[in-house]
């Protein structure tokens, strides 16, 4: 079941007949709702600006104010489809980031396929929105100072008693940190625990050999608590 809110939809034109059009289109497609349908340029305007609308369908002939120069004052407030009934006007759209651009008279099937388009980039910005950015370092007390840690440089973390030594490029850093918080800070996608005494960089292994790993010139046990989900981790061919 989709339960995503309806896209919020303007509609502008200077003909009447045009507005009443798209708004009927608008309200005959899943997903979408009329916000605002209005044949006067400036409402729409101030409408944009106020964040009142997720997708314009904007006329670029209109009396006080063309689609070209409103895109231009409303600066990718939302996402645009023109509709006009000039085609040379198309390669100037483009250059503003215009979703789709609709000739008149306006089939409904041509409008589907711009609807599309638009579902399909706000999907992609929506996913980019949810998937947090993966780390490239952590800081780690270390004596009497916090240490950066560069998550490329590390090559694994070891379990020493009280302590854990971090191994990187630049030699061992020690901590009073435990091994089960350092898994819950490490990003997922590039450390994975092998043992109950070790946690590695995934992109720092070298090779597998006789049930160890090695990571610059160390052979690391891999413990059978931990060897079926490492070995479903790596990509063997």
């Amino acid at each position: 079941m989709n339960n995503l809110p309806p896209i919020k939809c303007i509609i502008v034109d200077d003909e009447p007949l045009a507005v009443t059009l798209l708004a009927d289109y608008v309200e005959k497609t899943p997903g979408l709702e009329v916000a605002m349908k209005t044949t006067h340029v400036l409402d729409a305007l101030h409408a944009v600006q106020e964040g009142k609308t997720d997708l314009l369908f904007l006329d670029i002939q209109m009396p006080e104010l063309n689609g070209i120069q409103f895109m231009k004052i409303a600066r990718h407030a939302c996402k645009v489809i023109l509709t006009t009934a000039y085609p040379e006007y198309a390669m100037q759209g483009y250059e503003h980031d215009v979703v789709d651009y609709l000739l008149k008279p306006v089939t409904f099937d041509r409008f589907m396929v711009a609807v599309r388009k638009v579902k399909e980039r706000m999907g992609q910005q929506a996913v980019a929105a949810v998937v947090p950015a993966i780390p490239d370092h952590i800081f780690i007390k270390s004596e009497y100072r916090i240490q950066k840690i560069m998550l490329a440089d590390l090559f694994y973390i070891e379990a020493l008693r009280d302590y854990i030594a971090l191994h990187t490029v630049h030699g061992k850093v020690l901590s009073l940190e435990s091994m089960r918080n350092m898994e819950q800070v490490l990003p997922e996608a590039q450390f994975i625990r092998i043992h109950k005494s070790y946690i590695v960089n995934t992109s720092r292994i070298d090779y597998l050999e006789r049930g160890k790993v090695v990571i610059n010139k160390q052979y690391l046990p891999v413990g059978d608590t931990y060897r079926e989900k490492f070995l479903s981790r790596i990509r063997i061919v």
